[in-house]
């Protein structure tokens, strides 16, 4: 598929958001105290088993803050499968019902905490291209176990932030959405805190688009880094753990069952490991 100058640089800085985030995690790691070795990521290639394209995964297990943290790049490109490109029509993708041809970049970044005190975290931004549309796509949100409100109010404080240069409604628009989205219809509740939620961006702009698109992501770190230094070094009990593992049940519940990403990436033959790479590394069930 032919590379045009505006997917060839939001693959770029997607590509750059990755590297960023995982040089601060692992100097996270670095100051970080503990008898264990600072946590490092091991980084796969990864591809695709039909069509074009792959990425990079990127894992960090057993660090002294970081449990599991998945920090993931890809450039995808080929034809939908049926269940994928039916799900694209459906949802009113201009063209998708005649011609399943696709191009997608992105990063998805997944943390999973030693800390029961320190919150868990999800973002990703993407870009979409199919030959009759393209579009943008991401947020972040805040699953703590054990929820401290100046957390929340400051990980909400810096997405505002970064919304308000490019809509007046951006954050509430998208907060509004992040709830629903992130919303777990058989527990009856949100599986964290909230944050911001967009998908199907098109302005029209496509250099605004992606300048807020840019906005989410950079400000990702500012949001989340300071509440992992302030939380890594909270004393913790047995039940402080307990309490840990049940909430990452709800996570998995989530993702396993509702999250529209995951779907995408195995029915668009992405690399299993990678796709499901935002599970925890333990979790429990009452």
């Amino acid at each position: 598929m032919e590379m045009t100058p505006e997917r060839a640089e939001a693959a770029a800085w997607f590509r750059a958001l990755r590297d960023r985030i995982t040089a601060a995690f692992e100097a996270l790691e670095d100051r970080a105290s503990g008898a264990a070795p600072a946590g490092r990521f091991v980084v796969t290639p990864t591809t695709r088993a039909n069509d074009g394209g792959g990425g990079i995964m990127s894992v960090m297990r057993g660090g002294r803050v970081f449990e599991k943290v998945g920090v993931n790049w890809s450039e995808v490109h080929g034809v939908l499968a049926p269940r994928a490109q039916a799900a694209m029509a459906a949802r009113g993708v201009p063209g998708m019902a005649d011609d399943p041809r696709f191009w997608a970049s992105g990063i998805s970044l997944v943390a999973h905490m030693q800390n029961p005190h320190a919150p868990a975290v999800h973002m990703n931004t993407r870009m979409f291209w199919t030959p009759g549309a393209w579009w943008f796509g991401g947020g972040a949100d805040l699953n703590p176990c054990i929820e401290y409100p100046e957390d929340t109010a400051h990980f909400h404080d810096t997405l505002r932030s970064a919304c308000a240069p490019h809509g007046v409604d951006y954050y509430d628009r998208f907060r509004a959405w992040a709830d629903e989205y992130f919303f777990i219809p058989h527990r009856g509740r949100a599986r964290g805190v909230g944050g911001i939620f967009y998908d199907d961006l098109n302005s029209g702009d496509w250099h605004a688009d992606f300048a807020f698109t840019r906005a989410v992501g950079g400000a990702f770190l500012p949001a989340f880094l300071p509440l992992a230094e302030r939380r890594m070094i909270t004393p913790w009990s047995d039940a402080d753990r307990d309490t840990q593992l049940v909430h990452r049940g709800l996570y998995a519940e989530y993702n396993l069952v509702y999250d529209r990403g995951t779907r995408f990436g195995l029915e668009t033959g992405h690399d299993p490991d990678a796709v499901l790479m935002s599970l925890p590394p333990l979790a429990k069930w009452i």
